[in-house]
């Protein structure tokens, strides 16, 4: 999300409320803003205010999720006849990708590779379609029309100075599927790595179409969808895709909230005294700060988090020099505004914005940031931690001997970066706000966000 919404959203997560996609809601959990500062349990770990969260209930998948289930695992849909959904979305991995490559091999050979690292398909059954439009967290606010208009002509920070309370909602990227949301929907998502040549890489829809007609899925489709669909392609494989969006949408896998934190929330497990730690500190907005993109409470409709707002940041995160498209100087993965969609690329304000990802089984990735430049949680941390502060130990120089600060966005893009919200507020020669312990409880604390956590 745009940088000066964060702040002042993190504000009212600590004073009870959060945006959940589409409304503000608050609950009682949070009527105090000290509740997790230090009004938490510090001796048994258990949540002194426990939530009754509205969970996924899993039930028998109906028939078009069934078909979806079994597509999803079949390599045959692949040009290649080799690689499947779950190649690259593993189960057993948050369903994310299975191995610590940067990115994923495809094509009908398997020996191209992709863009970017593949997201996890987990969660995302509550993802909303993009939209750019006034921050949800700032609909309480009244509008300022100068500043709203020079938000629309390409300045989103005009709307608000920094630590105050905006004088007109932000306009923000929301929602979507893909590091780029160029996606908004599950069957959509499917869809599109079908013809992509670096990944499943086949060569036309027609192509797709017949290879479901010869499969064993023949019948299914025809009792499902007519025989009629056997002789329409293009109905055949939007079916198809359906289908797997069903799947991830009803098959509970996908979004179990089993971990020890939905328990913990629920006054069902305690957290050790580093996890409770690094809560404080994921939730401290001096401090990690993380909790002002990954929101981490439940709503008033008992939803549990999805530890995402669901927007998009500019975090100016280091060029990734091992991808062979980097070795094209001129080369730059802009995210919302290109190379990959097309239609915003004439919305400048936005180039060099990620989707945020949710941190749900984060430590099942091995693979960070839209370009892949890290691959530990801790290398994640200490960007955070010192980019502002010591820039030098994030950025090369480059051949003058200067550093090459955002060396992965243009020049004139990278006013773009979030520079507002703690900890990317500071300035060199500051203290960094993490110490490495701080890190380390961190840390510690996703590893809460793991599913499967089994109680004592």
């Amino acid at each position: 999300m745009h940088a000066q919404c964060k702040r002042h959203r993190l504000f009212k997560v600590l004073l009870g409320t959060v945006c959940a996609f589409s409304c503000v809601t608050s609950y009682a959990f949070l009527d105090k803003a000290t509740t997790l500062q230090s009004d938490v349990a510090d001796v048994s770990g258990i949540n002194p205010h426990p939530v009754h969260l509205k969970l996924p209930q899993a039930n028998p998948l109906s028939a078009v999720a069934q078909l979806g289930k079994s597509l999803f695992f079949d390599p045959m849909l692949s040009g290649s006849g080799r690689q499947s959904c779950a190649s690259c979305h593993s189960p057993a991995y948050g369903y994310n990708p299975p191995n610590a490559l940067t990115v994923q091999p495809g094509g009908v050979d398997l020996h191209k590779v992709g863009y970017r690292p593949p997201l996890s398909l987990g969660y995302l059954y509550r993802q909303p379609p993009f939209s750019i439009g006034p921050d949800p967290a700032d609909n309480d606010v009244a509008p300022d029309l100068n500043a709203i208009a020079a938000s629309a002509r390409g300045n989103p920070r005009a709307s608000k100075q920094a630590g105050m309370v905006p004088a007109a909602p932000a306009m923000v990227a929301q929602g979507g599927l893909f590091w780029d949301g160029r996606a908004d929907s599950l069957q959509r998502q499917a869809y599109l790595p079908l013809l992509n040549p670096v990944e499943m890489g086949n060569t036309s829809i027609d192509d797709v179409a017949n290879k479901l007609v010869h499969s064993r899925y023949r019948q299914t489709f025809a009792l499902l969808f007519g025989p009629g669909i056997l002789n329409d392609p293009q109905q055949l494989v939007s079916e198809a895709m359906f289908a797997i969006g069903r799947f991830q949408i009803e098959d509970t896998s996908f979004h179990p909230f089993t971990s020890k934190y939905d328990a913990w929330l629920q006054g069902l497990a305690p957290l050790t005294p580093a996890e409770m730690r690094g809560l404080r500190l994921f939730n401290d907005p001096k401090k990690g700060n993380c909790a002002g993109c990954h929101l981490s409470q439940p709503g008033r409709d008992g939803l549990p988090p999805l530890f995402t707002d669901a927007q998009y940041e500019a975090l100016g995160v280091p060029r990734n020099t091992t991808l062979a498209f980097n070795r094209d100087p001129h080369y730059y993965d802009l995210g919302i505004c290109g190379p990959f969609r097309k239609d915003l690329a004439r919305q400048t304000q936005y180039c060099g914005m990620f989707l945020t990802p949710t941190l749900r089984n984060v430590d099942k990735r091995a693979v960070f940031f839209h370009n892949g430049v890290y691959h530990s949680l801790t290398q994640v941390l200490d960007f955070y931690n010192l980019r502002s502060v010591t820039p030098a130990k994030i950025y090369p120089h480059d051949a003058s001997g200067k550093l090459d600060l955002y060396n992965d966005i243009p020049a004139a893009y990278q006013s773009n970066v979030d520079t507002t919200d703690a900890p990317l507020d500071r300035h060199v020669g500051d203290p960094p706000p993490l110490t490495a312990r701080d890190i380390q409880d961190i840390i510690t604390f996703l590893h809460t966000l793991d599913d499967g956590y089994l109680r004592e």
